[in-house]
């Protein structure tokens, strides 16, 4: 099978303008994010709506394309970048602009996910760990994923799900194993290209959760597990965290 990244990058952000090109040990984020993931794919572009952006990449010489303003995703801006960009591949991994840490394990994960013939979209999970707390559990910025015996999900939610009905909340953890949902997809390209086209449905636009779209339409979400721990970057002060992660783990 054939792969390739495409990694949405805009200029616009209302906690962080201009993150894609904000300096990263020396580099532009971006750079980074297209360093890590040009390892794992069989092409990598970045889809950008910003001048400023598409220059950045081909001045360290990456491959870019421009993409429309008023794209309302980066699932949608995936869709046309691959449209623009040509060829032909089985497989689109949309990787967020802001991961300028994500592994080459956590890639292979995504990719191994389509082995499954009936695979049609995938994305990873993390368990949560005791360690964290219940806290970490109930913050509604890291949605839940149920998965069945095929680690095929089942539901998305900023709420705790399961609940668990004897127990007390502060055991919860120790008493099921939660998943986290990592912000990293995969999709066949027919897929892609059908998913896109489809409206909002009510259970996206409850939760604004775009995967919901995609379960309640009846496509098929395959779940791979990490355990690795990255920094995204949304804030000024991630990139803070992320410059003393480089710098400790000489990454």
């Amino acid at each position: 099978m054939r792969f390739i990244g495409i990694i949405p990058a805009r200029y616009a952000s209302t906690r962080f303008p201009a993150k894609p090109l904000a300096l990263l040990g020396g580099k532009p984020v971006i750079q980074r994010v297209y360093e890590q993931v040009s390892k794992s794919m069989d092409e990598v572009y970045v889809a950008t709506d910003d001048e400023r952006i598409f220059q950045a990449v081909e001045q360290f010489g990456g491959k870019v394309v421009m993409t429309s303003t008023d794209l309302k995703s980066g699932t949608d801006r995936c869709q046309q970048a691959y449209e623009r960009i040509g060829g032909k591949y089985d497989v689109i991994v949309n990787i967020q602009g802001d991961e300028p840490f994500i592994q080459t394990e956590q890639l292979d994960t995504i990719k191994h996910c389509f082995d499954d013939s009936e695979t049609q979209i995938a994305t990873l999970v993390k368990p949560f760990t005791p360690e964290q707390g219940f806290q970490a559990l109930e913050n509604v910025n890291s949605p839940k994923v149920v998965v069945d015996k095929n680690m095929r999900a089942i539901y998305f939610s900023r709420s705790i799900i399961p609940y668990i009905r004897k127990g007390e909340q502060k055991d919860w953890l120790a008493m099921h194993t939660y998943y986290k949902h990592i912000g990293l997809y995969a999709y066949r390209t027919e897929v892609l290209a059908e998913i896109t086209a489809l409206p909002q449905s009510s259970l996206e636009l409850a939760e604004s959760l775009e995967q919901l779209r995609w379960i309640e339409n009846g496509y098929t979400i395959k779940v791979g597990i990490t355990n690795i721990e990255t920094i995204g970057i949304d804030t000024p002060q991630d990139l803070e965290r992320a410059e003393q992660f480089l710098a400790e783990k000489g990454f």
